[in-house]
């Protein structure tokens, strides 16, 4: 692709990428976006869990969910891909979630400068007002600098 779209649009975007790379691997799909907000599924999945014995999907598949859905969330609320890296992640966890369920990431860019974005959000299972966590997060926007070839297409 040599060039992003005019108009970031988290459902296209997640048809393609989600189809390859970690997010594809976890099997993220998209669920839903606002304005300034998008809400990704991890679906609840075996191989996923942090102990055999609580059929609950483990933390770190969680962050990669919220994380995206930050990013996604970043790009919705700026109407374009801008390249970003996180810089802040904090995910308070308030209980499991629940055994054989898939988790949600519901995320929204609140702040947006020329250097930072940025998101607060939930992780559920199904219910907005039970989350199973809380989360708040920093992302630094990277501009290419003259000469920078990486960023020639961007």
């Amino acid at each position: 692709m040599d060039r992003y779209p005019d108009k970031f649009d988290p459902q296209v975007m997640a048809s393609a990428a989600f189809q390859r790379s970690h997010t594809g691997w976890l099997g993220l799909r998209y669920s839903d976006h606002g304005e300034d907000w998008v809400e990704l599924e991890l679906p609840w999945r075996a191989d996923l869990l942090g102990d055999e014995r609580h059929p609950v999907l483990a933390s770190g598949p969680i962050i990669s969910l919220v994380d995206m859905a930050s990013g996604m969330a970043i790009w919705t609320a700026a109407g374009t891909f801008v390249q970003i890296a996180t810089l802040d992640l904090r995910v308070d966890y308030n209980r499991p979630a629940h055994e054989h369920a898939s988790v949600f990431g519901r995320m929204r860019c609140y702040r947006r400068t020329r250097s930072a974005m940025f998101v607060n959000g939930i992780a559920h299972d199904g219910d907005i007002d039970d989350p199973i966590a809380h989360v708040a997060g920093v992302f630094m926007v990277i501009r290419p600098t003259k000469g920078d070839v990486r960023w020639k297409n961007s």
